[in-house]
């Protein structure tokens, strides 16, 4: 008998956002909800190039559409938590930290 992990598990998320595209979108989305046409002047990719990394981030369970009129609104999903915003996210097994660290004095541990 095997053990199988389930749907959108850690490493499954970690092999989601190990591309750079995907991982700009969440970084900007950490920042806010954002329309798709915002997000493609900001990522500066092909719309259709930027619609594909879209359904993988909302089929990894780490983002979230809702129609907006004729536009989609997209944020980081609610089982994704934002520990500071614009900084860290934390998917339950692991913290993402974006904080900007340049400049700044180790901390001691």
């Amino acid at each position: 008998m095997t053990d199988i992990e389930p749907r959108n598990s850690c490493s499954d998320r970690l092999k989601v956002l190990a591309e750079e595209k995907r991982l700009q979108v969440i970084r900007l989305l950490l920042e806010g909800p954002k329309h798709v046409g915002e997000l493609q002047q900001q990522v500066d990719v092909e719309q259709s190039l930027l619609s594909h990394h879209l359904r993988v981030l909302r089929e990894a369970g780490l983002v979230t559409a809702e129609r907006d009129g004729k536009a989609v609104l997209y944020r980081v999903a609610p089982d994704v938590s934002v520990r500071q915003p614009g900084e860290a996210i934390n998917l339950g097994c692991c913290v993402l930290d974006f904080g900007d660290r340049e400049g700044k004095e180790d901390e001691p541990t």
